[in-house]
């Protein structure tokens, strides 16, 4: 459990407890999916849908993102061997500065990939990555053992983004853990289950734009497969779920 809640240095500005009737979709008023099988960038195999197919709420107090080996057409029209599914704030939450974190249990297996991240604002005018990407939590471990974080900027994306891991002898699906960055005008903290294990300077972008000075917005999703992780194999069992209690938001007074 966070102190950050109980603190007066903080505001909660966003929160989502995913209270609700077992087999609902998250709530409409803070969350919208992408759908379809486009790879995403990252030639991932998966085709994301909506409503409640592979997103729902379990009736204690989480929110199942659920990966399955089953042959999905989304409505882009690509047929895919997997679905999942991805959501987001965009045009419902934003924020600039702050602390963004959820309270998640990981999936864990070859080719899967979870993730708790946030995009730019401007990133349908400007695109990826002049808009800026930060990734407060990646898991591509095949046991789930090491959590990533990570920054993407025009200069220092993909490849040659700034990133850190934080490894841990937990096996990071056996239990909840969270997950969490804290956001300055000048750098970026990440915490795990508030401990702060890595942070990032606007100094240390060697002549590149340090582009988190405007508002992001928080996206979730479990990947099947791409660049970096790699791809499902005969090791890998389905269904996989990414599970969060919650995400909550602050800024300082």
């Amino acid at each position: 459990m966070s102190t950050i809640a109980t603190s007066p240095h903080w505001i909660l500005t966003f929160v989502d407890d995913f209270d609700g009737p077992a087999g609902s979709p998250p709530s409409d008023d803070n969350w919208t999916h992408d759908t379809g099988g486009g790879g995403w960038g990252n030639n991932e195999w998966q085709s994301y849908t909506s409503g409640n197919l592979n997103s729902f709420l379990d009736g204690h107090g989480n929110l199942i993102i659920e990966a399955r080996k089953e042959r999905t057409t989304g409505p882009d029209g690509l047929l895919r061997e997997y679905s999942s599914a991805r959501i987001h704030t965009q045009g419902k939450f934003t924020q600039k500065f702050g602390r963004i974190e959820a309270r998640i249990k990981l999936p864990q297996g070859k080719g899967i990939w979870p993730a708790f991240w946030m995009l730019g604002d401007n990133f349908d005018t400007i695109g990826w990555p002049e808009c800026g990407e930060i990734d407060i939590m990646e898991s591509v471990d095949v046991i789930a053992q090491r959590a990533h974080g990570t920054i993407h900027g025009p200069g220092y994306s993909g490849g040659e983004a700034i990133s850190n891991e934080f490894p841990t002898t937990d096996f990071l699906a056996d239990d909840f853990h969270l997950y969490a960055i804290e956001w300055t005008p000048d750098a970026i903290s990440w915490y795990f289950d508030d401990h702060c294990y890595a942070t990032v300077n606007s100094s240390q972008i060697q002549g590149n734009r340090w582009v988190f000075d405007h508002p992001f917005f928080v996206i979730l999703n479990l990947a099947i497969g791409g660049n970096w992780p790699g791809y499902p194999d005969e090791t890998t069992s389905f269904p996989q779920r990414l599970i969060i209690d919650h995400v909550k938001i602050y800024q300082r007074p």
